[in-house]
């Protein structure tokens, strides 16, 4: 699986509070990545945080999260 980088890259160390304007950003990168279809846990793994972290900020963002194992691709509709 490789890795998709936003064009402006946001650093941040493991373990490091985030807060502020930072958080803000953080958040809004986040978002732009979920909502392009990858998921929670691949932003997790790619910025070297945790899923709970990621799921945090999405919230704060007021992002709508996807059910659990639907398709991620934008336009498609399930046949059942």
């Amino acid at each position: 699986m490789t890795s998709r980088r936003s064009e402006k890259e946001i650093t941040v160390n493991k373990g490091q509070w985030i807060t502020g304007g930072a958080r803000q950003e953080l958040a809004d990168a986040f978002a732009g990545e979920y909502r392009e279809g990858r998921s929670i846990r691949a932003i997790a793994e790619a910025h070297g945080r945790s899923y709970g972290f990621v799921h945090r900020l999405l919230g704060e963002a007021g992002v709508p999260l996807r059910a659990r194992g639907g398709d991620v691709r934008a336009g498609r509709h399930a046949t059942r």
